[in-house]
């Protein structure tokens, strides 16, 4: 028997919630926009990361920072490896230990590990696609954009 989607919902507090819902889009691009949420929210700057560092420790949010459109700052490509199965959360680790990549995922297919990743130069993505092959020892797959579609990746939370 499966539990149900509900009872697999992490508990939030209200702070954590509006957190995660309301900043996904809009946020602050100030010198300080974490003292400006919390400025927003009613509370500290202080609490504001620490709150934000016990999501990132329980794995909730892996990174905060812009997404900019392909091409406009440097170079990207995304990127899949051939991993078994034993050995797919090492992997995973590996590549997210990579400054440049700025996040992967599992599928379901013989390229296993998808990642995207971002450089300054495409020679700089090719370096980096290179190390992971040579470290991972798994075959790589470099599926560079031929054509760009934004996708709002924001999504609102349940209640």
């Amino acid at each position: 028997m499966h539990a149900s989607a509900e009872s697999e919902r992490p508990e939030l507090t209200p702070l954590e919630y509006r957190l995660l819902n309301d900043y996904q889009r809009g946020f602050p691009l100030t010198s300080r926009p974490f003292a400006t949420i919390a400025e927003e929210l009613g509370t500290d700057e202080a609490t504001v990361l620490k709150t934000l560092e016990s999501l990132a420790e329980r794995k909730m949010i892996s990174r905060i920072g812009p997404v900019f459109r392909p091409k406009r700052l440097g170079a990207s490509t995304l990127a899949a490896l051939a991993v078994p199965e034993s050995r797919l959360e090492a992997v995973a680790e590996l590549v997210s230990r990579c400054p440049e990549v700025n996040h992967n995922y599992e599928r379901e297919h013989e390229f296993n590990l998808w990642f995207v990743v971002t450089a300054a130069t495409e020679a700089e993505v090719q370096r980096v696609l290179d190390d992971i092959r040579e470290r991972s020892g798994c075959r790589l797959l470099n599926l560079p954009m031929e054509a760009s579609y934004h996708i709002d990746l924001g999504f609102p939370l349940w209640c």
